[in-house]
């Protein structure tokens, strides 16, 4: 079986490449980032939304090696992978063109506290259609349009689309690590909500939607590690110690192979992961908790390494490492924690062997 792109594929993601790397190298990543008041790059979110790019994994690793500052991820992976899977025909129609359209900013609203999410730690509710309570914390929440919002409703727990913009809403900005992806506590305070799916089945889908995301998330980690080989080998080769580049001592040729062989790893589950979301195959609960665990790992590897072979350079704010630092810890946790993933592989696992 063979999982690679098809030519047509590879030639989109070297166009996405040359796209991205001619509106948005680094120093425009970090006028988001040095810029309080600038959650976003609205000109790049635009300018990728004209794109019409359908590919999501090819443009997912191109986005996660260029650190995009733009809400893709909460709004394409999250939002309409939602109204794909459980949204009715004029929901689709109202939004679906928005987003592709980049006219629209999505984002999910789920957690209330620490800790993994759960039955238990949802107490947000909607009766009447109104809904309240709070969602912390909440990607893009404090420029999104349109959330999807988990709540109960009954006796039961189901999606809701909210539109952030109308009365009943307020989102307050947060600090956090990674400044170039904002997160936001969004007060809701009886905001009109329309049903997404069916009733009661809010945590089968919301678990079927992070499934999906944590495979498109999975490449722009891919894109995020290969990025970080590469600086750390260039600067490998460019920084001299004792006469010779410090690519040639052994210690940093170690850093580098582990790096390689980590990306590869990740990049191998990645593959299977989207090739179970574009056949709708029935291994996509695994396929996407082995791309969720492998794309972390090799991520977190691989920024922690890119400092280290930069060395006290690694560190400053004229490297870009910092950069890929952040984003890796932004993604580890957007779609749920690296050890909640675990125990889902080894769940399904489990389930596979008993079957």
């Amino acid at each position: 079986m063979n999982f690679d792109f098809s030519d047509d594929q590879k030639f989109l993601k070297s166009e996405a490449r040359r796209f991205l790397e001619d509106q948005c190298p680094p120093a425009r990543v970090r006028k988001v980032l040095d810029d309080p008041a600038k959650a976003y790059d609205a000109e790049l979110w635009q300018a990728v939304g004209a794109q019409g790019c359908l590919e999501l994994c090819v443009i997912a690793e191109e986005l996660g090696r260029a650190c995009a500052p733009i809400p893709f991820g909460s709004t394409v992976y999250f939002l309409a992978e939602a109204l794909m899977l459980a949204g009715s025909e004029a929901q689709k129609t109202r939004l679906l063109p928005k987003i592709a359209a980049g006219e629209v900013i999505g984002a999910l609203a789920t957690s209330e506290r620490p800790g993994p999410l759960t039955e238990a730690s949802v107490r947000a509710r909607v009766e009447g259609g109104k809904l309240t309570g709070d969602k912390i914390p909440v990607t893009d929440g404090d420029i999104a349009d349109v959330a999807v919002v988990l709540a109960r409703e009954g006796t039961g727990i189901g999606l809701f689309l909210v539109d952030l913009k109308g009365p009943g809403v307020k989102a307050d900005t947060l600090s956090s690590l990674d400044p170039t992806r904002s997160v936001a506590r969004v007060v809701f305070s009886g905001a009109h909500a329309e049903p997404l799916g069916a009733a009661g089945q809010g945590m089968e889908l919301l678990q079927q939607v992070l499934d999906r995301a944590a495979v498109l998330i999975a490449f722009e980690q891919v894109g995020g590690s290969d990025k970080c080989l590469e600086m750390a080998r260039d600067y490998a080769l460019q920084r001299y110690a004792f006469g010779r580049p410090i690519g040639g001592y052994q210690a940093i040729k170690h850093k580098l192979a582990d790096m390689y062989v980590k990306n590869e790893l990740a990049r191998s589950n990645a593959y299977y992961g989207a090739w179970a979301l574009n056949t709708e195959a029935a291994e996509l609960p695994l396929a996407a908790a082995t791309a969720r665990v492998a794309a972390c790992a090799a991520y977190w590897y691989a920024v922690k390494e890119n400092i280290q072979t930069h060395g006290g350079m690694g560190f400053t704010w004229d490297v870009d490492c910092h950069l890929y630092y952040r984003r890796s810890r932004q993604l580890a946790v957007v779609a749920g924690a690296p050890a909640v993933w675990k125990e889902r592989l080894v769940g399904e696992l489990e389930r596979k062997n008993a079957a």
